[in-house]
């Protein structure tokens, strides 16, 4: 069973789009810097993209067993129906659904993992983080105090 996605004979439709590609943040995005302003302002201690678990999460509050992922609405497939629509209006749509697809099935792997591994794991949506970061911050809040 292949474990990583497959993009033979797909490819990034022009060279302005690899360029794009290469300037996207995997690390320390508005969305994460915004977050992690708030847990800090609010007292919390924690560690970030932890290489020791799976996935990286982007937030490891490991007195509770949590992990935070801020996932990104367009490379994560959030509201993925409506996205996947227009994606096929778009220029290399087969690409772009089979490469956001494929981030799909990783978070859901590395999800099942963490959990297996008997962590709790929380996945936000950039949008939501950016709309309201302390509606975020209280649902960390209320997992790490009932962890503790």
């Amino acid at each position: 069973m292949r474990t990583t996605p497959s993009f033979v004979g797909l490819r990034a439709s022009t060279v302005q789009a690899s360029l794009t590609l290469a300037r996207v943040k995997s690390r320390n995005t508005k969305c994460e810097l915004i977050l992690r302003r708030k847990l800090r302002d609010r007292g919390f201690t924690f560690e970030n993209h932890s290489n020791s678990l799976p996935g990286r999460p982007d937030f490891v509050f490991r007195s509770a067993r949590l992990v935070v992922f801020c996932d990104g609405d367009f490379w994560h497939g959030r509201r993925w129906q409506e996205r996947r629509r227009r994606l096929r209006r778009g220029t290399n749509a087969q690409y772009w659904i089979a490469k956001i697809q494929a981030n799909m099935r990783r978070d859901r792997r590395q999800s099942a993992s963490l959990r297996r591994l008997g962590w709790k794991v929380l996945r936000v949506w950039e949008s939501e983080v950016l709309r309201n970061p302390e509606r975020v911050v209280r649902r960390i809040l209320r997992i790490v105090r009932s962890q503790a």
